[in-house]
């Protein structure tokens, strides 16, 4: 069941942003650094002097209390175009400051045609052990409108080399609603990467973020991006197709075999606590949301700033409201759902009759379901996680 945490427990993840990219993807709205298609291996100036700040501002956290990481996520950007010097350095310092947990999953984001095989043997061996393929598409006209620098020939060598150094966990991520991509698209993406045998697939819809290519020019619902009731369709295929050949659907985005899970994002869901390093992170410490300067150089100022305040970030708690819309928010996209008994101890009994009260419209279509016992609740699948933006909008517009 979804938990509900208090922040004074021991945190016990770590997100570290590597922000270097080739280009920016057309759909991409996160905090990155172009470097160009000689990027990748080299442990150039601009990655020292990332690598240097980000370390600093790692040594400089207070710690809630001391206790071993048990996971670590490499996100970006493109993190498979950092240098083994500088994945290194981060680790150690890492390991110095909080400890590693002897089975912690250390995960990391690559993009094909970014790494080798001996590359890949380096991660293994400074820990490494879950690996993210960003894969988004088996058609190279799709690919290549999305900006994307790999082929489809590159994905096939990317999984080869992972076979061949014997990476057992790892995921495969794919992007449906892109423009001009169809039903029979989608389908033979699904089908490719079924093939490969992921342990972990993550299906995300296309969203439209003002600022990136894909925000300026295109608008919701119009050609060429695909119709509504076809981005469903696409969904609703996902959650048969993937289910039907193993995977389970844990998450509304996510799809494991068992035991594949991925443990670090299972933190963020269940709404517990989190360190977040490096630029445009996000952290959860001490009942604080707290994201860094989404820029190099604000970010570089934040860390300076940040050592001479020893540690302390100026930011607002998070209040009993938003802590209650942040465990429904999130817990709600997992298929397990939230434990209603923990949200009564938690918030009290009038706030479990008026979340009841909002979503009888959802539970008498079946979109959402309460468990018998009136101790859970859950999205149904696929239908009740088609409707998840109007489920949570309600909710928001109840409690705020």
């Amino acid at each position: 069941m979804t938990k509900i945490d208090d922040c004074s427990l021991s945190i016990a993840s770590a997100y570290i942003h590597i922000p270097f990219c080739r280009r920016r993807c057309f759909y991409c709205d996160f905090p990155i650094t172009v470097l160009g298609n000689n990027a990748g291996g080299k442990y150039s100036p601009w990655q020292q002097e990332y690598v240097n700040f980000l370390c600093q501002e790692i040594e400089t956290i207070n710690q809630a209390k001391s206790t071993p990481l048990a996971t670590i996520f490499f996100g970006g950007g493109t993190p498979s175009l950092l240098a083994l010097e500088g994945l290194e350095k981060i680790l150690v310092t890492l390991e110095n400051k909080f400890s590693f947990a002897p089975n912690i999953e250390i995960s990391m984001e690559i993009d094909p045609a970014t790494f080798t095989i001996e590359q890949l043997k380096h991660y293994q061996k400074l820990g490494v052990n879950r690996v993210s393929l960003g894969v988004q598409s088996f058609n190279d006209q799709l690919l290549q409108e999305c900006g994307r620098s790999h082929r489809v020939p590159d994905i096939y060598q990317a999984v080869e080399h992972i076979h061949q150094v014997g990476i057992d966990n790892w995921s495969l991520d794919l992007i449906s609603g892109l423009p001009h991509q169809t039903i029979t698209h989608w389908q033979d993406s699904l089908l490719r990467a079924i093939a490969l045998k992921p342990k972990h697939l993550s299906c995300y819809d296309l969203v439209l973020e003002s600022g990136t290519v894909f925000g300026k020019k295109y608008q919701a619902g119009d050609n060429p991006l695909p119709q509504d009731e076809t981005t469903a369709q696409m969904y609703r295929l996902a959650s048969h197709l993937l289910p039907e050949n193993g995977y389970t659907h844990y998450e509304i985005s996510n799809y494991a075999q068992k035991g594949y899970q991925c443990r670090h994002n299972l933190v963020y869901w269940h709404n517990q606590p989190y360190y977040g390093f490096g630029m445009g992170a996000a952290s959860y410490t001490q009942k604080q949301r707290f994201s860094r300067p989404r820029t190099r150089q604000e970010y570089f100022q934040f860390v300076q700033e940040f050592i001479k305040n020893k540690g302390k970030i100026d930011s607002e708690i998070t209040t009993i409201t938003e802590e209650l819309l942040d465990t429904l928010m999130l817990g709600l996209r997992l298929k397990e759902g939230i434990n209603l008994s923990l949200i009564r101890q938690k918030f009290g009994q009038e706030t479990v009759n008026k979340i009841l009260h909002t979503l009888q419209p959802y539970i008498t279509k079946k979109l959402v379901i309460l468990s018998q016992d009136k101790t859970n609740l859950k999205l149904s699948d696929p239908q009740g996680f088609l409707y998840s933006n109007s489920v949570l909008s309600d909710l928001f517009m109840e409690f705020e």
